[in-house]
């Protein structure tokens, strides 16, 4: 007598697989299309930090939030003064990287939509300030400059980027 094996049992699918991934070539041009639009601390840092001058940094802060802390070389242009001041302190030749607050705050997409739509070629520092201090990177003040240790719920130890 042959018998045979009862077929496996379905597994049901989890929250994370209920709506399929995308295809590989979907999901490379989606990445790749994200990338284009932003940028990391740590990235805009270690650029920074090996002279790089293909890019200038934007604070769209207030002032009150310029005088407390900002990446140092930051152009400081509060958004909603974007289209009257970019001409004067940007060339448009040069991409922008657009910073706010943080991850809360959708001051750095509304700078980098305002720009964009003024001619730039923009990409937004994800983080804002807020991730920048927290990888325990410096901020320039009206008083010198400060840093504060990295935050270990957001940048390794002792290193100088997430090693990405």
């Amino acid at each position: 007598m042959t018998t045979t094996a009862p077929a496996p049992a379905a597994v049901p699918a989890s929250r994370v697989t209920a709506v399929p991934p995308a295809p590989s070539a979907e999901a490379a041009a989606y990445f790749a299309a994200r990338l284009a639009f932003h940028t990391d601390a740590a990235d805009v840092h270690a650029a920074l930090a090996a002279g790089a001058r293909d890019f200038v940094v934007v604070d769209s802060r207030s002032t009150e939030a310029w005088d407390q802390g900002r990446v140092p070389g930051a152009v400081h242009l509060p958004t909603a003064q974007i289209p009257q001041l970019a001409g004067q302190f940007l060339d448009p030749a040069v991409p922008v990287v657009v910073y706010c607050w943080g991850p809360g705050c959708d001051g750095a997409t509304r700078a980098a939509l305002a720009l964009a739509r003024l001619g730039y070629r923009v990409k937004e520092m994800l983080g804002g300030i807020e991730y920048w201090i927290r990888e325990g990177y410096a901020v320039e003040t009206a008083d010198g400059t400060r840093q504060l240790p990295p935050d270990p719920l957001t940048a390794p130890l002792g290193a100088d980027d997430c090693g990405c």
